[in-house]
């Protein structure tokens, strides 16, 4: 029973943590592929480009035209560039906050709330054990300090009665000493 109800608790901190982080790794994940597909796009295009400009170079009588359309291929590939540079820059960036994301649900995978628990419980029930001994002991205590504050009394009340027979003993001695 003990174990069924930990593995279930468990499983439950287990869901929520998904329920937590799923979203964020599942959006981080979109935005990748994303990213992803739009630099396959780009280089598909790019691609397209240079085919159109190759074509266009046989097709084309004029070198000028021609020349002026390389170039502008040219610095839109450069511009491509630059943005598929920024893009890999930021996806990994995106891969190391998925990496955090990952150490920190294993850091919280570490905190066992049902080994806790038990500690507590345990805890508590030592507490109670010397709590109880505790009381035990102090009862004994107020017991004994009863009982020897008793006892003290009946020495003193001893005590008076021998100093009471002791004079009388003295006398009865004294007569016999003068009898004989």
């Amino acid at each position: 029973m003990l174990t069924a109800s930990k593995l279930e608790k468990i499983i439950e901190l287990e869901d929520n943590l998904k329920g937590q982080y799923q979203e964020k790794l599942d959006t981080k994940s979109a935005e990748i592929a994303e990213l992803i597909k739009e630099k396959e796009d780009q280089q598909a295009t790019i691609a397209t480009q240079l085919e159109t400009i190759t074509d266009l170079s046989t097709k084309a009588g004029a070198n000028q035209k021609l020349e002026q359309r390389n170039r502008e291929l040219h610095n839109r590939s450069e511009n491509l560039q630059e943005e598929i540079a920024t893009q890999k820059l930021r996806l990994k960036a995106q891969q190391k906050d998925l990496a955090q994301e990952r150490e920190e649900v294993k850091e919280l995978k570490k905190f066992d709330p049902a080994k806790m628990k038990k500690n507590l419980d345990a805890s508590k029930k030592k507490l109670a054990e010397k709590t109880t001994a505790n009381d035990l002991l102090q009862k004994n205590l107020n017991k004994t300090k009863t009982e020897k504050a008793e006892l003290e009394q009946k020495v003193k009340e001893l005590e008076a009665k021998l100093a009471e027979l002791e004079p009388a003993e003295d006398e009865v001695e004294d007569a016999e000493s003068e009898a004989a």
